[in-house]
């Protein structure tokens, strides 16, 4: 399959998607610059993490305006496959593609470090094949990661099983004390109604080489290449 990458002024996990996608996973990938306006016949779109446009006025808040991001509305509306991870989930709440937004870390701290993920969703692509009683070793790098949805909205993800992730800890016990940021509920990432738009904070593609001794986002994303296929 193929996949694009897209690229904004200040990404800077862009290679990490491009290398885990082209050199592990064994993917076609092209990159996809901020003001084109052809997303080149990809299978699937990835918004990588970083800090486009240095995070100014709010994070995701100008790259919504690139003008890429009316193709990838167009091609996520048809019900194309889209992406996003860390800077990339927030690009999508921004912009009206996924529900919710990130706010400033209750700590008013910049996170990194390895957390724990236990899968929710089980009819997503990203989850489908995760085990759900398995915590995945994840790393979070973040200042603006709190997950925050009103209690209507939060009612609907429930009940649509739109739910990705909740942050726990090594057993998969979930609690106050295993949430890294304050997120609503220990949420760590969420779909879209039709589940074919995903957005997580922690960084699968950080934990996918088995040179970094931790190849647990390997499952996220092969789990969303079963399901493509």
């Amino acid at each position: 399959m193929k996949f694009g990458v897209v690229i904004f002024p200040g990404s800077n996990c862009d290679h990490d998607m491009i290398y885990t996608f082209r050199d592990i996973l064994k993917q076609e990938v092209v990159e996809l610059w901020h003001k084109d306006h052809d997303i080149k016949g990809v299978d699937g779109i990835l918004l990588p993490g970083g800090f486009s446009y240095g995070d100014y006025l709010r994070c995701g808040a100008l790259a919504k305006f690139s003008p890429i991001m009316s193709e990838i509305m167009e091609f996520a509306d048809k019900g194309g496959f889209v992406m996003g991870v860390c800077n990339g989930f927030q690009i999508l709440c921004e912009s009206g593609l996924l529900p919710g937004a990130l706010l400033p870390n209750n700590t008013q701290q910049f996170i990194c470090k390895n957390i724990y993920l236990l899968p929710d969703s089980q009819s997503s692509y990203v989850t489908h094949y995760l085990q759900r009683d398995e915590p995945l070793k994840i790393p979070i790098a973040h200042a603006d990661g709190r997950y925050y949805a009103d209690e209507k909205t939060l009612t609907a993800l429930r009940q649509n099983d739109q739910i990705l992730f909740h942050y726990c800890d090594e057993q998969g016990s979930i609690s106050e004390a295993t949430n890294p940021n304050g997120s609503v509920s220990n949420i760590a990432g969420v779909c879209n109604a039709k589940k074919n738009v995903y957005g997580m904070m922690p960084h699968p593609e950080r934990a996918a080489d088995p040179e970094l001794g931790n190849t647990a986002g390997l499952k996220i994303f092969e789990s969303v290449l079963k399901m493509l296929k």
